[in-house]
């Protein structure tokens, strides 16, 4: 032991904590580039969620366009149908016209036919 204390003077302890200090020193400034650069991805992540703020409010404006158009459509389609089925309605009473009414020639033609026999 006596090997050891004297091999580890003052001089050397003194040189080694100014390698440790200077070790730390460069730790420290590491540090100290390391948050600098946290702030710049913090300012970037701010930005990057003031555009998805953004982006998420057109959006909204956006669908409640499509919304509003679709609701549009929606009442066109309803315009549409009715009319649709009142023409469906027309075409089924002229069908039914029709075919009476070539009932009626075809019994007025056999009456003829049976009054001339």
């Amino acid at each position: 032991m006596e090997a050891m204390a004297r091999e580890w003077s003052d001089d050397r302890l003194d040189a080694l904590s100014g390698k440790v200090t200077l070790g730390f020193k460069h730790v420290d400034e590491r540090l100290v580039q390391v948050d600098r650069r946290f702030e710049q991805i913090d300012q970037r992540f701010d930005r990057v969620e003031s555009e998805v703020h953004a982006l998420r409010s057109e959006m909204k404006g956006e669908f409640r366009a499509v919304r509003d158009e679709m609701n549009g459509i929606r009442g066109e389609m309803g315009k549409m149908t009715a009319r649709i089925d009142s023409v469906q309605r027309a075409i089924i009473f002229g069908a039914i016209s029709l075919t009476g009414a070539i009932l009626a020639g075809f019994a007025g033609i056999s009456a003829l036919l049976a009054a001339a026999l």
